[in-house]
């Protein structure tokens, strides 16, 4: 039996408290109490429950960290027996195994025919660091290309390749120099006005154009060193480039001896029904930037990279905590489980984009409903002609479903992304797509 959401009050008296203390002890971040007034007590498979009771179905996955779901007793089983030896004993310095074992799976299930090593690290922008630092090691380039609307992290250096939102910029400014943008063959939203669902060949030949024509006008292309970038576009809001980008971005970097560096912070480790998002787009990425769900709710991220470019001296790089034994413990874990729920996630990944499908026929203010797998996303438009984007509603839609027990999060200006735990069930997604259409209408009237 579905075990369904049940919100009696948001906020209830006891989160409002916690609120207020939030505020007064915490520096600001991105936290939304108006529209996310939910503090949470504890989590068990797609469910949270919060200080005061309530029910909700975590459609956010902890911003996509917790996708084998919360508390999974594997993870936690693993969590236990490692704690229990050592909870730490820096890889910097010093040995330990199963930081190899993890190690081996991960370059073992990275496409490409070559030589891997992997660097850890503690979050996805430090392993957009370390990867930026592996390029102009390896390489001797020091510049970088990345795309409009991506987002990969907040630290100094790579807030130069971050370009989601303005706001993540201001006041910050000088970030790192070397990094140009590009347009992103976004197909429902471009800065040529294309059709990319109907036409994706010229969308993605005005993209590699643009880096022909203008950026190679006052950048040396042989000092570029890399172009990150993310398969799907997550905090850009989860647009999924046409299927053959990614190979004619290959096909192009090659000439310039320039390697694709794929961010898979938000995308990868199965949330897009393959291990690694960038498989849907048959290219063998330089490096792959992990982090997020890996280590199961706890601190764990990383490069899988060639091992041409490897560091190769002491001192190079180093991370205190990068590679931590729990941590790892809970990875090597979150890797084998991952890898028996693909069938399952690309099943019901096709079976909530129909569902957005079917949505989107049926509201003028839904644009697009676009996603592979379980990373899917509608984009909340004033009207399906003028495409103007409708923030406002966006907003309240996630609202509302708060109160009903969705926990929904916000992307890009206007979209809304569905990204539960991997195990979540055609009869949950039911459940959550029922209490979305409720909280649309609500938001509507």
């Amino acid at each position: 039996m579905v075990v369904r959401p049940n919100v009696k009050e948001l906020p209830g008296p006891k989160a409002k408290e916690v609120i207020e203390r939030n505020f007064k002890y915490l520096a600001t971040t991105t936290q939304d109490p108006e529209n996310l007034p939910i503090v949470i007590e504890r989590g068990e498979g797609i469910r949270v429950y919060d200080v005061d009771g309530n029910v909700f179905y975590d459609f956010a996955s902890g911003v996509g960290v917790i996708n084998v779901g919360h508390a999974h007793p594997r993870v936690v089983e693993a969590i236990k027996k490692q704690a229990e030896k050592f909870t730490h004993y820096s890889l910097t310095d010093f040995f330990y195994e199963n930081a190899v074992v993890l190690a081996e799976k991960l370059t073992s299930l990275a496409p490409g025919d070559f030589e891997k090593k992997v660097v850890y690290s503690n979050s996805g922008a430090e392993a957009n660091e370390a990867a930026m630092k592996l390029v102009k090691y390896g390489t001797g380039r020091k510049q970088f290309l990345a795309f409009y609307h991506a987002f990969h992290g907040r630290t100094q250096a790579v807030l130069s390749l971050t370009a989601s939102k303005w706001v993540q910029q201001d006041g910050f400014f000088p970030t790192m120099p070397g990094v140009t943008h590009i347009p992103y063959p976004n197909p429902y939203r471009n800065t040529w006005g294309i059709d990319g669902y109907d036409e994706p060949d010229e969308l993605i030949n005005r993209v590699l154009d643009f880096i022909e024509e203008y950026v190679f006008r006052h950048v040396p292309p042989h000092e570029v060193g890399a172009i990150f970038f993310e398969p799907i576009q997550g905090e850009g809001g989860y647009v999924v480039p046409p299927k053959n980008f990614f190979k004619e971005l290959k096909k192009f970097a090659d000439e310039y001896g320039i390697l694709l560096a794929d961010d898979e912070v938000q995308m990868g480790i199965g949330r897009t029904g393959k291990f690694w998002a960038i498989e849907h787009f048959g290219v063998e990425p330089d490096l792959i930037q992990f982090g997020k769900a890996i280590g199961g709710g706890l601190p764990l991220a990383g490069v899988v990279h060639r091992k041409d470019i490897s560091f190769d001296k002491p001192g190079r790089h180093a991370t205190t905590f990068g590679g931590n034994p729990v941590a790892i413990a809970a990875g090597i874990e979150v890797v084998e489980i991952v890898k028996e729920l693909l069938p399952h996630v690309q099943e019901v990944g096709d079976y909530l984009h129909k569902i957005l499908e079917e949505l989107k026929e049926n509201y003028e203010v839904i644009g697009d409903a676009r996603g592979l797998g379980l990373a899917q996303a509608v984009e909340i438009v004033k009207s399906k002609d003028t495409k103007e984007k409708y923030p406002e509603l966006r907003d309240r839609i996630v609202g509302e479903a708060a109160k009903r027990g969705l926990v929904l999060l916000g992307c890009g200006d206007n979209s809304i992304r569905f990204i539960p735990p991997l195990i979540v069930t055609k009869e949950e997604i039911d459940v959550a797509m029922e209490i979305f259409e409720d909280a649309l209408k609500a938001a509507l009237k």
